[in-house]
């Protein structure tokens, strides 16, 4: 079998700190899981950081593999080094001789035995939580309580753990004047559940012990919301090892391009030409409530509003509010000759 250089595959130098190695194995993790890299090399890639990781990251593990010596990085093949003494290698070569989970050849010839000692300490508690064995299914235990006496206690026992989630929602003009529903995906981390942040191989965090959480939902969006109103959708939040929930606060902010909100009043910008603004003219505006057509007036100057009453947003009181429509004189681009000729013309008059 061939020599595996764990510090090589971390990127890590041989006197890093347990830090520097927990670190480096959690970049890498994330970068090739599965579910996030798919190239086909990413799968034996991320099988490597781990292995590699369950060696460095265990101080017994590491003193061993230390122990090898550097002489064995050169590529050839494995035979164990003299201070392994009269260890019997040969009964670990075969990864079904220890509960290891895809781990190499390599790997299993020098820490077999301490996978194996775990094995028979109970190997399977590092994932089941130290349940005892007995041949009863319905008696199961854990920790001297039965699985049923369990189940009841998580329910009566509360943490100490924020498990709210607070998030924004952005809602448009037409979302609060319509009062309909909203999708809306929920993204949160905690702490991962299943290893609760140890140094063993985990699946569903890949060892950064810590878990994302991602759902998608259909908000109802209140009647006569405004800016900073929160939303309480009860029990879906965060979930402890309890079985405890707590709430998601979703907390309404109002982005729309073509309006500005104040309360339960709009206010639309309209851009129109100096010819528009100096003789007045009719405009065509949209609304939420419809399009309507306006008289702007002769000599409308810059930043004139001209007040729509009743449609703007509705009122808890009943009612709607209004929409003030904000001129906004623009100069056109691209002026043709005879545009040229009639401002030089207009602009000689107010000499």
């Amino acid at each position: 079998m061939k020599y595996k250089d764990y510090y090589e595959i971390l990127g890590v130098k041989k006197e890093a700190t347990e830090a520097e190695i927990k670190s480096a194995y959690r970049k890498l993790a994330r970068k090739y899981h599965p579910d996030v890299n798919k190239e086909k090399s990413a799968e034996a890639k991320f099988k490597d950081i781990n292995e590699a990781y369950e060696v460095l990251g265990d101080k017994e593990k590491r003193s061993r593999y230390d122990s090898l010596g550097s002489g064995w990085a050169s590529g050839a093949d494995f035979t164990p080094p003299p201070n392994f003494g009269d260890f019997d290698f040969s009964q670990f070569t075969s990864s079904q001789n220890i509960h290891q989970g895809g781990f190499s050849d390599f790997f299993s010839a020098i820490f077999g035995d301490l996978m194996s000692k775990s094995a028979q300490n109970g190997y399977s508690s590092m994932f089941s939580g130290g349940f005892e064995q007995n041949t009863d299914p319905f008696s199961q235990k854990t920790g001297g309580f039965s699985q049923r006496e369990q189940n009841q206690n998580r329910k009566t026992r509360k943490t100490s753990e924020n498990l709210d989630i607070t998030q924004n929602i952005i809602l448009s003009v037409n979302d609060i004047f319509l009062s309909g529903t909203k999708g809306v995906t929920i993204n949160d981390f905690r702490k991962c559940p299943y290893c609760g942040n140890s140094k063993t191989f985990c699946t569903h965090c890949a060892g950064s012990g810590i878990e994302k959480i991602s759902k998608h939902l259909t908000v109802n969006i209140p009647k006569f919301c405004k800016e900073g109103q929160k939303i309480r959708l009860k029990g879906e939040g965060k979930q402890d090892v309890y079985g405890n929930r707590g709430d998601l606060y979703l907390v309404i902010k109002i982005e729309d391009s073509n309006y500005t909100v104040d309360g339960c009043d709009l206010i639309k910008e309209v851009s129109i030409s100096p010819a528009m603004a100096a003789l007045g003219t009719k405009y065509e505006i949209i609304t939420p409530h419809g399009n309507f057509k306006i008289t702007i007036p002769s000599g409308s100057a810059s930043g004139t509003i001209l007040r729509m009453k009743g449609l703007g947003l509705p009122k808890k009181e009943g009612g709607f509010g209004n929409l003030g429509v904000k001129i906004k004189i623009v100069i056109p681009k691209n002026l043709t000759e005879e545009q040229i000729s009639l401002y030089k013309r207009l602009l000689e008059t107010e000499k």
